[in-house]
């Protein structure tokens, strides 16, 4: 009776692959954290996601050859009709779920850029597809229901400013 050979993590390769099939990797999404000075502080801007109705920052994926912050900047002006200043490094990143069109959700992380409002256009790319509302902080933590934002959002009040 002979006994088994162990193996080596060389030959495991086909282990490796099969524990992948398993694993959803995380993909990176960018978030515009847009604000701007309302009558009782500072005030961030909502968007509606298209399907749900569910209230979230402008975020979508990378743009190729531009850089993440120039990314934030042409979401906000996408979803929402806001022309800003966005800070060229993140404020952080928080973990999110994308829903698709066919029912799954894939796991996300998104990083957030800050973008000092300067003006906001009446027709902008997605145009009925999606509301849009300024909110005091505290209001926007009520409305949304995502945790993680949430979270996020707690944690970065203080960068409002």
């Amino acid at each position: 009776m002979g006994f088994a050979k162990p193996i080596s993590l060389r030959d495991a390769s086909w282990l490796q692959g099969f524990a992948g099939l398993f694993i959803k990797p995380l993909r990176l999404q960018i978030a515009a954290l847009c604000f701007r000075t309302g009558e009782t502080g500072p005030e961030i801007l909502l968007v509606s996601t298209r399907g749900t109705g569910r209230w979230i920052l402008p975020k979508g994926w990378p743009e190729k050859d531009k850089p993440a912050f120039e990314t934030a900047v042409i979401e906000a002006y996408e979803e929402a009709g806001v022309v800003g200043k966005a800070e060229m490094r993140s404020m952080g990143s928080f973990r999110s779920f994308k829903g698709l069109s066919n029912g799954l959700r894939m796991r996300t992380k998104v990083v957030v850029f800050k973008i000092r409002f300067e003006k906001q256009h009446e027709n902008f790319p997605e145009f009925g597809q999606r509301k849009c509302i300024w909110v005091p902080l505290a209001d926007a933590l009520d409305m949304l229901d995502e945790l993680s934002l949430r979270r996020f959002l707690r944690r970065n009040q203080h960068e409002l400013v």
